[in-house]
């Protein structure tokens, strides 16, 4: 064959590979398989809720869970701190408290874990959660809300948020009178001690949209809310095959982040701008909500909205999940933010015809757990699916994370088929995402 002929034949060749159909490979999990880190001895009676974990220096891992229902009964402690020095294919009971919507963190030599019973509760472990002293109260006469969402480490303080409900005049499920309050403390504080905590002002969602308690909120042109609100009750949706309603708009679940991009229009040089983004109920998917705070020369701090540069406020952003609750984790290696969020497929399909395994509304899909990635919390590239079921009753949800090393290390809300709903789960489920930073493209 001559130079020329053969060429030919290899561009032919070439030509035909190109047009050759390639069959897509389907997506598949990164870390379907767990460990179940907790089991319910009742998956009818006692739920599983609000994991929480966190990796200290040389590799330790520390998680915690709280149980409902019957695991409260007759004053017995419900929160359960563990710890796993085998990379958590085993874990280890340290530590028993009675708080809810509770958070591990670090500061200074210290490991904490705070929540609320009402008012603001804090625990506090010197031997890296091997000893926990007993909880103590932050606050007198309040009433919190959160979930364990992340925590922020700047300027030598530790920052996080917790949720305060502001009145009583919502009968429903209370979102809308949440204000989020980022908390902020010196990491080598004492901060079992009240005094060493600062609060930012409070923003509560229901003040800040005209009409919303007349039920005619003034928002257009966006859809929001979804499905009509009924304030201060609850909107019944559809009520057969079975009862489903929508409660007031509001916002909870809180993380804070700064802004880390010099090139990034929120970009606060002074770095003393906080940007909370919290799950937007308002019965659709797709948005987070959005305020930020801002520290004062005087070590106050303000909390108020974001606005667009055309001076638009910004309440409501678009966020892959930001209707369930979300968490995220920023990776100084990368310098991206990391979001393990819960993922919609049918949300649009109508209320009664749901299948009756489906939980409340139809945005309220649990049982699909996703991973994103964005370097301005703005624009979200997706990193893969972590764990799915094949049921929406088996829910994979509500999930915490931090890095380990090259790992992702994930303590998810879950359940299987014995779980009361996708919203009540028996298991808390342990999933590792190995090399997590090859997944960016």
């Amino acid at each position: 064959m001559t130079p020329t002929l053969f060429r030919r034949g290899l561009l032919l060749a070439t030509a035909a590979i190109a047009l050759t159909p390639v069959r897509a490979a389907p997506i598949r999990p990164l870390a379907n398989d767990y460990i179940a880190l907790a089991e319910s001895p009742d998956p009818q009676g006692m739920p599983l809720y609000t994991p929480s974990i966190l990796r200290l220096d040389g590799g330790r891992l520390v998680a915690a869970y709280e149980r409902g229902g019957t695991g409260r009964a007759n004053n017995a402690a419900y929160a359960f701190i563990l710890t796993s020095d085998d990379h958590g294919r085993t874990w280890t009971q340290r530590g028993a408290l009675r708080m809810t919507h509770a958070r591990l963190f670090t500061a200074g030599k210290s490991v904490y874990y705070l929540g609320q019973k009402g008012d603001l509760q804090i625990a506090r472990s010197d031997d890296r959660g091997e000893t926990w002293s007993g909880q103590v109260a932050l606050t007198q006469g309040q009433s919190w809300h959160q979930s364990a969402c992340n925590v922020w480490h700047a300027n030598g303080h530790v920052y996080l948020v917790m949720e305060r409900r502001v009145g009583k005049d919502n009968k429903a499920w209370p979102v809308g009178s949440l204000a989020p309050v980022l908390l902020r403390a010196r990491e080598d504080a004492d901060l079992t001690q009240a005094t060493n905590w600062t609060f930012a002002s409070e923003l509560v969602f229901a003040d800040l949209i005209p009409g919303y308690r007349q039920n005619q909120p003034e928002l257009e042109y966006f859809g929001v809310p979804f499905f009509p609100q009924a304030f201060p009750d609850r909107h019944p949706v559809a009520t057969s095959p079975k009862r489903r309603t929508n409660s007031p708009m509001g916002w909870l679940e809180t993380n804070v982040v700064q802004i880390t991009d010099p090139n990034h229009l929120w970009f606060d040089p002074a770095g003393r701008t906080f940007h909370l983004f919290m799950r937007a109920h308002t019965a659709g998917t797709g948005y987070a909500a959005l305020a930020k705070v801002v520290e004062h020369a005087d070590g106050s701090m303000t909390t108020q909205l974001e606005r667009a540069p055309s001076g638009k406020t910004l309440l409501f952003l678009p966020m892959p999940g930001g209707q369930m609750r979300f968490h995220v984790c920023y990776d100084a290696t990368t310098k991206l933010y990391w979001l393990l969020s819960s993922q919609a497929t049918d949300s649009m399909t109508r209320p009664d015809r749901l299948p009756p395994e489906r939980y409340d509304l139809p945005n309220n899909e649990r049982h699909r757990l996703v991973l994103h990635f964005s370097k301005n919390m703005v624009d979200w590239c997706f990193a893969g699916a972590v764990a799915i079921t094949a049921s929406p009753k088996e829910a994979r949800h509500y999930a915490s994370m931090d890095i380990d090393g090259d790992d992702l290390v994930i303590l998810s809300r879950s359940g299987d088929a014995r779980a009361k709903s996708a919203h009540d789960g028996n298991l808390i489920t342990f999933h590792r995402v190995r090399d997590f930073r090859g997944l960016v493209y």
